[in-house]
């Protein structure tokens, strides 16, 4: 951080002491104003608007300094303040920092400590700053996209979770972005500087997965020969992520809950008692209140996971949202892999569209990288789609409106048709003329016809 971009304010009713410090801060490179009492310190925080503000608590005049201090920081939050005084005691102390103030000096004034508590605070600001900037990043990489009624209410409903502490539980199937709706709910939340910590309950062996929800202390078994945190302490004051919860026994259930009820855990092979504070965002591909009811969930454990359930569709029922997408993946793909842009014409999207992606937006995402990896131009085009492996709809006839006449429903069906053929056959004329038993010119002057390119 330059110094020449930093303001600040000397604020006191002795002339002698706004001259030293205005000399020796503009020594080091600041630019510094002063004011002579509390009312022109606050015109001149109003209207200089400085970084850091140098204020004296006894002045003369309706305005002290913790008056100075109190209106400031409802009308400049982000304004610091170092709190001066000739007659400083504790208690003076003590309200200023209560009152916001980053520090108390005494005088006669040290430069020294002055210049040492400037430093903190840009210190302090300037990893703000950076945490603030790499948290807008993570909310980009991590932004839903989709403009269809149930994306927008999902949105509606992340954004009011997220100034909650509440725990929430995540259902739907596989692949439909369960993970990335935990991943918004952390970062637009208060605890978006915390850690955040996934635990994949399917993919962990159940015979270990104690041993990484709760860590272990040296000696606890075999092999253990130091102590390791787990899951669970690592997302102290963050949000762990428990994906496919359904996948954990009873007993990890049991222990899980009664830790996370009191907010204190042990390591295996420890007697120690240690704090977490942790909000706990689950999710689930299998229907957990059967699971319940079947005895193999506990009760108490999916109704405080159920506090806020969200339901996820599946792609198939979102289709709108699919062409939209489609583009995004394909930005995000060249931003990791050095492809050029590439565009989807029209007619690729509407096939897009039209495949209900069982593996939902999973599948989506893993196909259009690779059909950005197969497709050596710049538009990508329906062969294209079909050569990188999506199936392509038989039924011809299902985009004929049906407000046409027979003549007009043929020629489209005819086109449709014959563009499907010619696709298929990688634009070969002659083979496709072969294969649907038409003379090749016959095939030619109903391209010319229709105007299918070719």
């Amino acid at each position: 951080m330059n110094n020449d971009k930093i303001k600040i304010l000397v604020v006191d009713d002795e002339p002698a002491i706004r001259k030293v410090l205005m000399a020796s801060l503009k020594d080091e490179g600041y630019l510094v104003e002063t004011a002579e009492d509390g009312l022109n310190g606050l015109k001149q925080i109003s209207i200089f608007r400085p970084d850091i503000v140098l204020l004296d608590i006894w002045m003369p005049g309706d305005l002290d300094g913790l008056d100075v201090l109190k209106k400031s920081r409802v009308e400049f939050p982000n304004v610091q303040f170092i709190i001066m005084s000739g007659h400083g005691t504790i208690e003076t102390a003590v309200k200023a920092t209560k009152l916001g103030a980053w520090d108390f000096i005494e005088k006669p004034i040290s430069m020294d400590k002055v210049s040492i508590l400037i430093g903190n605070i840009l210190s302090f600001q300037e990893e703000k700053n950076e945490k603030l900037s790499l948290l807008n990043r993570l909310r980009k990489n991590f932004a839903m996209v989709g403009n269809g009624p149930s994306m927008k209410s999902l949105k509606q409903l992340i954004s009011r979770i997220s100034a909650t502490e509440s725990w929430v539980m995540i259902q739907g199937e596989p692949g439909c972005g369960k993970e990335l709706v935990a991943q918004n709910i952390h970062y637009l939340s208060d605890r978006a500087s915390q850690s955040y910590v996934k635990v994949s309950c399917k993919s962990s062996s159940q015979d270990l997965i104690d041993f990484d929800l709760f860590g272990h202390e040296k000696g606890a078994f075999v092999g253990a020969e130091s102590s390791r945190k787990g899951k669970l302490e690592l997302a102290h004051r963050g949000t762990l992520f428990l994906e496919e919860v359904s996948y954990l026994n009873l007993e990890t259930q049991k222990r899980l809950l009664e830790t996370l009820k009191a907010g204190k855990l042990q390591r295996i092979g420890g007697s120690e008692f240690i704090d977490v504070n942790i909000r706990l965002i689950a999710s689930s591909s299998e229907n957990l209140k059967a699971k319940v009811d079947a005895g193999e969930f506990l009760s108490d454990l999916f109704h405080r996971l159920n506090t806020v359930p969200i339901s996820l569709p599946p792609l198939r029922e979102k289709k709108q949202d699919i062409p939209l997408l489609a583009n995004h993946f394909g930005e995000r793909f060249i931003q990791q892999g050095g492809e050029f842009l590439k565009n989807f014409s029209q007619k690729s999207l509407s096939v897009l569209s039209q495949y209900d992606w069982p593996g939902n937006i999973a599948e989506l995402k893993n196909f259009v990288e690779r059909v950005y990896i197969l497709t050596p131009n710049e538009s990508i085009e329906v062969h294209d789609l079909k050569y990188a492996g999506l199936p392509i709809m038989t039924d011809v006839t299902s985009g004929i409106s049906s407000d046409k006449n027979f003549r007009e429903a043929r020629a489209q069906f005819e086109k449709e048709f014959l563009i499907r053929k010619i696709t298929e056959n990688d634009g070969n004329i002659s083979k496709t003329a072969e294969t649907i038993g038409l003379e090749r010119s016959y095939l030619h002057r109903k391209i010319k016809l229709y105007g299918i390119e070719v």
